[in-house]
């Protein structure tokens, strides 16, 4: 059964893209009857991606169950000393993920059935969403490199149309270029690596390049800068897409896209992509202590980063944004130390958590919209907010129980996660654990920030009658998102941890050093009871008067509204020179190119309008002129001679 099932294992990806294609190619020829079916063709989008989820549970079972990684490849492209191959790869990595992509990309596909219902491009959104989860899924199964760096262009165009789809708003457009020339930096360094790899190793095969560089390193040691150069380019493209410092800009800009999206691509898909590619990459990534430190450091400034920076967000959504930043930075600590199940367990925990957190927020937007209109300036603050939980109880209870998982309040599923990489990152580096164990501090402080100025309090809105609770189609995934967001933790405790277990092959781990779990779980617990403390005294109790608090921190608090000022040094040194760069090249090309051409042109004009008058035809002109020349080349020649 389990061969007949990893045989048919491509299908997973196939359905999605069908879907896809069906709605694209409707749109593009028969507009009017697709729009005509538009909630048909949403269902049997959904229908088709249940599928998928049914295949991506029974493959992860097998899987789990002992059967061994399953591996099919066919040629692509073959000549005489090369080859490529094309094929999918089933492991516990690779069904990890297949079940955390279908199935947060299933209850988003419902949630935004009920939330873009009346958006004229319901459609169009539709077969953008399943392209995006179709080309997540391809990049899970990969074989090798190039096959990655396929999906990897596909999920990234994928993106710039999703946060562009409401292109009409110039932020929007902005959003989506920021996000795709960002990216593209990224991008370029992940083939440049690829490319140096291959040359290295003559492989694109993930454990093929491991074994093979292992094996060149030990013989030849001179091999490892450049070993290392090529690992740090590979790098590039997880820090662009999985949004590390210093190509994080990109992230809280994309809240520009309908809320779903939000939710897809800070949850399962996109920045899941770049973790996902440091924990395939591991073996390789390894083998470099200088590579493993970059990446372990950059998670940390990352994380740091984005927990300063959201404590000052008033956009219900750039604050989930940030929190998502930071939440990635601790996953790349994790791997950067060599913890890569606990850097995955987390990005599993968070992703069913921040989905939540987003379809939660987007129940809130779109209950706002009958107090203050659709203007996202408006019904995305959180100053306009206040008081929802009485109009939105469902809403503001899941998003509570997403915001406790968030912060590693124990037994939410984060809890564990953070836990752990607490616990390795102590052991492998006390530095890197104090900015983590900030970092949850302050975690802890903006998300009950979050909460309480959107649920708790007073409606600082015009009239909070008007707001209403979300339908069942937006409900529905949110109630299902807190079963994970509760439970998934317990299956990486440290009393038995499945989890690492599965993912690394080993036996299950039954002996705990308590005094250690305590010590660790109480300090994490224990800041993370100080950051709820200082938000419940500032924001709920309103004891401390956020004026006089800001005051006081007056610098800091501007640091971290302005986002350390990143974006604007940026755009000094970026938008700005490259306008200025672009400037000069048109003055040199409008008057020194276009001038050369043009000056050729006029002179060979007025050249030939001269001549023209010299072809009379006239006998006595043009014998008259062969004079004249006999007359000056005789007199030249005389010249020469004496």
């Amino acid at each position: 059964m389990e061969q007949l099932l990893y045989h048919y294992a491509w299908l997973i990806p196939v359905f999605p893209l069908f879907s896809a294609t069906v709605m694209g190619l409707g749109l593009i020829s028969f507009q009017k009857a697709t729009q005509s079916l538009r909630r048909d063709l949403a269902f049997f989008t959904i229908f088709l991606l249940g599928i998928s989820v049914i295949f991506s549970l029974a493959i992860f079972f097998f899987q789990y169950n002992g059967n061994g990684s399953y591996q099919w490849e066919m040629e692509w492209v073959v000549s005489q000393n090369f080859s490529l191959e094309m094929g999918y790869l089933i492991d516990p990595l690779s069904s990890t993920m297949l079940v955390v992509v279908s199935t947060v990309a299933f209850l988003v596909m419902i949630y935004t059935d009920g939330y873009m219902n009346y958006d004229q491009g319901y459609v169009r959104f539709f077969s953008y969403l399943s392209l995006f989860t179709a080309s997540m899924l391809g990049l899970v199964l990969s074989t090798n490199l190039v096959q990655v760096y396929i999906f990897w262009e596909l999920i990234g165009l994928c993106s710039y149309l999703l946060i562009g789809f409401w292109f009409t708003r110039t932020t929007a457009g902005d959003a989506c270029q920021k996000a795709f020339i960002t990216n593209r930096m990224g991008d370029f360094g992940l083939l440049l690596g690829i490319l140096g790899f291959y040359w290295l190793t003559k492989s694109f095969h993930f454990n093929e390049i491991a074994f093979r560089l292992e094996s060149l390193l030990q013989v030849d040691p001179k091999l490892i800068p450049l070993g290392t150069l090529f690992a740090i380019l590979l790098f590039l493209g997880p820090i662009s897409k999985s949004a590390q410092f210093p190509l994080h800009v990109w992230l809280p800009d994309a809240m520009e896209g309908p809320t779903p999206i939000s939710a897809l691509i800070h949850a399962a898909t996109l920045v899941a992509a770049g973790v996902f590619l440091v924990g395939r990459m591991f073996p390789i990534f390894d083998q470099f202590p200088i590579v493993m430190s970059t990446i372990a450091w950059t998670g940390c400034l990352t994380a740091f980063l984005g927990a300063t920076i959201a404590t000052t967000q008033v956009d219900l959504k750039k604050g989930l944004a940030y929190s998502t930043v930071s939440q990635l930075g601790y996953m790349m600590m994790a791997m950067g130390v060599g913890s890569y199940s606990a850097g995955l367990f987390h990005l599993i925990t968070h992703a069913y958590s921040k989905a939540l957190l987003f379809l939660g927020s987007g129940s809130a937007i779109h209950g706002m919209e009958g107090a203050v209109g659709f203007s996202p300036y408006i019904n995305q603050n959180m100053n306009q907010m206040g008081g929802l939980r009485k109009k939105m109880p469902i809403t503001a209870i899941t998003f509570l129980i997403g915001t406790l998982s968030i912060c590693g309040f124990p037994p939410f599923a984060c809890f564990w996660s953070k836990d752990a990489i607490l616990s390795d990152l102590f052991q492998a580096n006390p530095i890197l654990w104090l900015f983590a164990w900030l970092t949850a501090g302050l975690t802890s402080f903006y998300m009950f920030r979050i909460y309480f100025l959107t649920f708790e309090g007073t409606f600082r809105g015009p009239n909070i009658s008007l707001v209403k609770e979300s339908g069942p189609m937006m409900l529905f995934p949110l109630i299902v998102l807190t079963i994970p967001t509760l439970i998934l933790g317990l299956t990486g405790t440290p009393f038995k941890d499945f989890f690492k277990s599965f993912q690394e092959n080993i036996p299950i781990e039954t002996d705990v050093d308590w005094p250690e779990f305590l010590t660790m779980a109480g300090s994490s617990v224990g800041i993370g009871l100080l950051g709820f403390l200082f938000a419940f005294f500032v924001y709920y109790k309103c004891s401390i008067s956020r004026t006089a608090l800001v005051s006081l921190s007056l610098p800091l608090y501007e640091f971290s509204k302005n986002k350390w000022y990143l974006d604007d040094l940026y755009e000094i040194i970026i938008v700005k020179a490259n306008r200025k760069l672009a400037q000069r090249i048109l003055f040199f090309d409008q008057y020194f190119i276009d001038g050369l051409v043009n000056f050729s042109g006029i002179f060979v004009f007025f050249t030939g309008e001269g001549l023209r008058y010299t072809e009379t035809g006239r006998f006595q002109a043009y014998g008259s002129t062969i004079l004249f020349v006999l007359i000056s080349f005789v007199g030249y020649l005389v010249f020469q001679i004496s």
